[in-house]
């Protein structure tokens, strides 16, 4: 009863938090943020808002598959100048967040005619906080840009500025699973949504044709066996803090791992460069994946699908300096491999290439607008059918 008790003595403790994704992901994060449980959930752009306690923080950050950031605002004002923001600054009683004799690191987003450079308002704040620990205390934080005991964002939207303890750290693509990296890996987090948006629950088997270091395989086991994306990170930002409760932590990411679910299925991965292949099936072995992937020296052009009934494809072709024949080859070459070697395969990849498309020669049934880093990109949708479209719809 006394557990119960103070148990929601802390469930009282709810303060707003701010979880960052990328374009497009909004929908997808705020249904992983209701599923976890969070309150008053609010969607913004490239952001989604919400409210919990200091477990629903630590769960936050191990949980969630499409979330870049988790910030926790602690205090919000106006600005009209920079020695406004000082004062402002100033006035935070920092002492309740971070010692005198430990580290910060500040970074700032600004969206404002007032304010023109991100770098002079970090610098701003950082100045405003130790000048207040120095007229306390005689002593200052020192700057640690790498592993400070508190990061601070500000974000400046206009004339509205929003001071928030960074509760993350390195973004939460860098999931900890991977040992080697091939040549422009995908992001962690953009591989998760890009199989939350094609659908994938593990309820078939699944392959990635050009699978590089093994990211998408990877995510795609995660969420087959609902395994939490960030456990076998090394640190989140909350760990240095002055409330660090490593009990609680400790109880939250036991809670996840019980949810964990069987997958009846399997995950097949291919690609042309024995290096990649080498990368990836060391990356699963690490991540205690490689009970459900298996990875081969194959090239897709050359390949026929497994013997599986249903096959669930998604995968992120690579893309470069080719010059543009070359693109149209490869584009038509994965157009007539699917055609002619996948039917039963529900294909969805990723393309910045937006002419290559045309070259496909399939008629997309989905389109969705993405950014793949800061190119504007393309997911899209191939079914492709046992036996022809026409004899599918007769026998309905």
């Amino acid at each position: 009863m006394i557990f119960a008790f103070n148990y929601y003595l802390f469930m009282e403790n709810n303060f707003k938090m701010v979880a960052k994704t990328l374009f497009g992901f909004e929908d997808l994060l705020e249904n992983e943020l209701k599923r976890l449980g969070a309150q008053s959930i609010k969607k913004g752009v490239r952001n989604v808002a919400f409210e919990g306690d200091k477990g629903f923080m630590y769960k936050a950050n191990l949980g969630l598959r499409t979330a870049i950031k988790i910030l926790k605002p602690i205090n919000t004002f106006r600005v009209s100048n920079e020695k406004d923001l000082y004062d402002k600054v100033y006035k935070i009683k920092w002492d309740n967040y971070v010692n005198a004799t430990g580290s910060i690191a500040v970074d700032a987003t600004v969206h404002s005619n007032l304010f023109k450079h991100s770098q002079y308002i970090a610098l701003k704040t950082k100045d405003a906080i130790v000048d207040q620990f120095r007229a306390k205390t005689g002593k200052r934080p020192n700057v640690d840009l790498r592993f400070p005991d508190l990061k601070i964002n500000v974000h400046i939207d206009r004339t509205l500025c929003t001071i928030s303890l960074d509760t993350s750290g390195e973004s939460l693509h860098r999931r900890g699973y991977k040992l080697a990296t091939n040549i422009a890996p995908i992001n962690e987090v953009l591989a998760a949504g890009l199989l939350l948006l094609s659908g994938w629950d593990g309820q078939c088997d699944f392959m990635d044709p050009m699978c590089g270091s093994g990211t998408m395989l990877a995510e795609a086991a995660m969420i087959a066996c609902n395994i939490p994306p960030n456990f076998m990170r090394k640190e989140f930002a909350f760990e240095r803090w002055k409330d660090w409760d490593v009990d609680l932590f400790e109880m939250i990411e036991e809670s996840l791992l019980k949810k964990t679910r069987d997958f009846n299925y399997h995950i097949y991965g291919f690609d042309k460069s024995p290096s990649a292949v080498n990368k990836a099936k060391q990356n699963m072995k690490h991540a205690h994946l490689d009970e459900f992937v298996t990875i081969k020296h194959e090239d897709f052009f050359k390949t026929q699908k497994p013997d599986v009934e249903k096959l669930h494809m998604v995968f992120n072709p690579p893309y470069g300096e080719r010059l543009d024949i070359q693109m149209q080859s490869f584009y038509s070459a994965i157009g007539d491999t699917l055609k002619q070697n996948y039917p039963g395969t529900d294909c969805w990849f990723i393309t910045s290439n937006l002419e290559a498309l045309k070259h496909v020669g399939l008629r997309p049934s989905r389109k969705i607008k993405l950014f793949n880093a800061k190119l504007e990109s393309r997911l899209v949708k191939y079914e492709l059918y046992e036996g022809s479209k026409k004899a599918k719809h007769q026998s309905n």
